[in-house]
């Protein structure tokens, strides 16, 4: 900070407030706040229009300013995350609604859970009977409550119970158990999600509503009312938000968009659009020296690419194809490229990338006008 508490670029950040884009430090994230609002907006919309809650994924940004941005300006009524650490830096940044939509089980974390549920609202998912005792017999100890549901395996063959019957034994524990309260089920298809033929993708997330359907319906029959049936992505949620069946959608990557995200598609065949990309890493060339080809500045230490390598937005002219630890190759067949030259590279997976920075750097204008850090940066336990 200099001495009128403005932020300077020094060696712990990329840029400062007002900073031109071209000056920025990279690599680094960049998201266009535009293009980031249009798409909170837009998510806002489909969620109210289907008649359903939007939970966003905060596991996808791990930021408490995005955050709270989705939840003051995007309709959203809380987050999801992953791990109960993550859980704790979001409460810190001022969530106040926060589930977690895994398993707990260490002991450690199961207790660290309770202390949290003292001052925020938490929820958590379970798929055992066991973690019933374990997580009632932390928040007897904490003094508080904790918001507990049901994950059924809806067909991503992951974490979950079967849809049914075994949902419904572990609902009924649920409500015996002290410090506990049934909230609902928990009924994401991460799999289905990435599925590029519509029709498929279709498919499998009509059997996923089925599963969460006739659970939902078994619990009824049985006398327990169900608050909450969760889940839906980004790539799915328009068939979960007009099912009748779930309450609530989980999306995450809509308010960036990555490359992956941009090769599913739509009914008629065409990448999905009503998200623009808002999220970039930003890199500069850093060597031309042979003809034809490009290095710039961002490799694997910077971003994911399980997902596949990015893709150089807004240009056709020039590809990135190759990467190290600290070098991406670039084909530049025109030999156009410039040292310094600064190109936005749209990860293949937004989430995973996000997850290795310490900072956001939000641009408007071709000028810097906020910083905001991965609030949630390596809290993975």
């Amino acid at each position: 900070m200099d001495g009128n508490g403005t932020l300077e670029i020094g060696f712990d950040v990329p840029a400062a407030v007002g900073t031109r884009e071209a000056d920025i430090q990279t690599p680094c994230l960049l998201i266009d706040l535009d293009a980031f609002e249009q798409n909170v907006v837009a998510m806002r919309g489909f969620a109210a229009e289907m008649g359903v809650d939007l939970r966003v994924h905060g596991k996808m940004h791990k930021s408490a300013d995005i955050a709270r941005y989705q939840i003051e300006q995007g309709g959203a009524v809380g987050i999801c995350c992953q791990k109960v650490s993550e859980a704790e830096a979001f409460a810190r940044g001022g969530i106040a609604d926060i589930l977690i939509t895994n398993q707990v089980r260490s002991p450690l974390m199961i207790d660290r859970l309770a202390q949290l549920a003292k001052t925020t609202r938490v929820g958590v998912c379970i798929d055992d009977i066991a973690n019933v005792a374990e997580l009632s017999e932390a928040a007897v100890r904490a003094g508080s409550g904790i918001e507990v549901l049901v994950e059924i395996d809806c067909g991503a063959g992951r974490c979950g119970v079967e849809p049914g019957a075994a949902a419904v034994d572990l609902a009924k524990a649920i409500i015996a158990a002290p410090g506990l309260s049934f909230q609902g089920i928990q009924a994401y298809h991460g799999g289905a999600q990435h599925v590029r033929d519509f029709a498929e993708r279709k498919a499998r997330i009509e059997a996923a509503i089925g599963h969460a359907r006739d659970t939902r319906d078994r619990l009824i029959e049985a006398g327990i009312g169900c608050p909450s049936v969760t889940g839906a992505g980004t790539g799915s949620y328009p068939f979960e938000g007009n099912s009748g069946v779930y309450t609530e959608i989980q999306c995450g990557s809509y308010a960036f968009m990555d490359a992956d995200y941009q090769q599913v598609r739509d009914e008629s065949g065409a990448p999905i659009s009503e998200f623009k990309n808002a999220f970039f890493l930003l890199t500069s060339v850093m060597s031309n020296a042979k003809p034809g080809q490009a290095v710039c500045d961002a490799g694997l230490k910077v971003q994911s690419v399980d997902s596949g390598l990015p893709v150089i937005f807004g240009r056709d002219d020039v590809e990135y194809v190759a990467c190290s630890d600290e070098h991406g190759t670039i084909r530049d067949p025109g030999s156009v490229l410039r040292i310094n030259e600064k190109l936005k590279l749209v990860p293949g997976h937004c989430d995973p990338t996000c997850n290795i920075h310490d900072w956001y750097v939000g641009a408007r204008g071709g000028a810097v006008e906020c910083l905001w850090p991965v609030t949630a940066r390596g809290k993975a336990y």
